[in-house]
């Protein structure tokens, strides 16, 4: 319908009324009076994450409207920022100001509160999920009162991967470090035998890693982003590009950060996409799966054998890594795993016909599905893949006791 308000991708509508609040105490109002609340970033969930369907007195809250900060402290190394800020937004200004976050995602046009809700991730053996750089969040409860939850407090692990469901976040303290340059390399011809052969020292290579594959007789890229200057002519036998590439297939290459070994500041290498252009194609639907590295050679196999069924629906897929950490919600909660990432076609229903499949290939290995991407498991399965899914459904008990903040989604997962 015309003027309908749809996420990034243009795969899901909206149906309850949007308020664009235009202050914190505004949002606390609203928040306040709603008998069902979620709050908009900057939509690049591909299912029903943010929305509410069940209500009709429910609203969206946009916290668009509000102005962006980006406070550093040095005595602290953190930086209080904006949440509905995009952390491409963010590296600029901590840029301006001599600083840098030791990580990020492979677009910087997601907004910072929404990522670490959802715990979304860059890459790198070493690198956590974006929530691990959190010290601190500023949230707006179900009551309306604005609280603060830092590091160390005895709900934190709980309450920064939260899905949206314990209140709307306002600002987000993070871990801040010097600025440092970057070089950015990508190499083509990676065989699967090399893979098998040492898929560690592969992952392991650099700063940052991404396998670039459609399951077919070879890797056909190999990302590599290094903080110490080292990138080689040639890695486990696959030869550096000497054009800038897209990782799709006619993809602007005007729209990827530079490669080619050429230094320059993190913020412009670590993400995949530049800020200023359309990440992917922008017409895709996207999954992700994140499980053990110790079972990653398997899954690498389970995909391979799903290869001819995949490739109708696959633009591209990319294997990267994710330190463990202690969020209670995080796909790498307690164990460091490898992420199979899906670009597909933006077509809902043969994508979703073959999720199934996907999921009996790759739950059983431990998989946990990305809560922001599309997938079909429940509570049910999901249970079993989170340890403190208990402990999350008990801090929701206690302080969104009525359910201001659930929605479909939440029902459908959490329970």
């Amino acid at each position: 319908m015309a003027g309908a308000e749809t996420n990034w991708a243009g795969t899901h509508t909206y149906r309850a009324r949007i308020e664009r609040v235009h202050s914190v105490e505004h949002l606390q109002e609203v928040v306040a009076a709603a008998s069902r609340v979620r709050a908009l970033g900057s939509r690049h969930s591909f299912t029903d994450l943010t929305d509410i369907t069940d209500t009709d007195d429910g609203v969206l809250v946009s916290l668009a409207d509000l102005p962006a900060a980006v406070e550093v402290d040095p005595a602290t190394c953190t930086a209080r920022v904006s949440g509905w800020a995009a952390y491409g937004h963010v590296g600029a200004r901590l840029q301006e100001q001599g600083w840098a976050l030791g990580n990020l995602a492979s677009l910087p046009h997601i907004s910072v509160a929404g990522a670490v809700a959802t715990a979304t991730h860059g890459s790198g053996v070493r690198n956590g999920s974006l929530a691990t750089a959190v010290a601190a969040l500023e949230v707006v409860g179900a009551d309306g009162e604005l609280r603060t939850v830092r590091r160390g407090d005895a709900d934190f692990h709980g309450s920064v991967v939260s899905l949206g469901a314990l209140g709307v976040v306002t600002s987000v303290t993070l871990d801040v470090e010097p600025t440092y340059d970057v070089r950015q390399a990508v190499y083509t011809g990676l065989t699967w035998d090399a893979v098998a052969h040492d898929l560690d020292g592969v992952l392991s290579s650099a700063h940052s890693v991404s396998l670039f594959t459609r399951w077919a007789d070879r890797v056909e890229q190999l990302w590599v982003k290094s903080r110490d200057g080292r990138v080689p002519d040639e890695l486990c036998g696959a030869g550096q590009a000497t054009t800038t590439v897209h990782m799709l297939e006619g993809g602007d290459v005007e729209a990827v950060t530079p490669q080619r070994g050429v230094p320059g500041p993190w913020l412009d290498r670590l993400p995949h996409f530049r800020m200023g252009f359309t990440p992917s194609r922008g017409e895709e639907l996207q999954s992700e799966y994140l499980l053990p590295r110790r079972h990653a050679l398997e899954a690498v196999e389970r995909l391979r054998r799903l290869g001819d069924r995949l490739a109708p629906l696959l633009q591209v897929s990319e294997l990267r890594t994710v330190a463990a950490d202690e969020h209670w919600l995080s796909s790498a909660y307690g164990e460091d795993v490898v992420g199979a990432h899906f670009t597909w076609v933006r077509d809902p229903e043969r994508v979703y016909a073959v999720l199934p499949a996907l999921e009996e290939a790759l739950l059983p290995l431990g998989a946990r599905p990305h809560w922001g991407k599309c997938f079909v498991a429940t509570r049910d399965r999901l249970e079993r893949l989170y340890p403190r899914m208990g402990d999350f459904r008990a801090l929701r008990d206690r302080v969104d006791p009525d359910r201001v903040f659930d929605n479909a989604f939440l029902q459908r997962v959490i329970g």
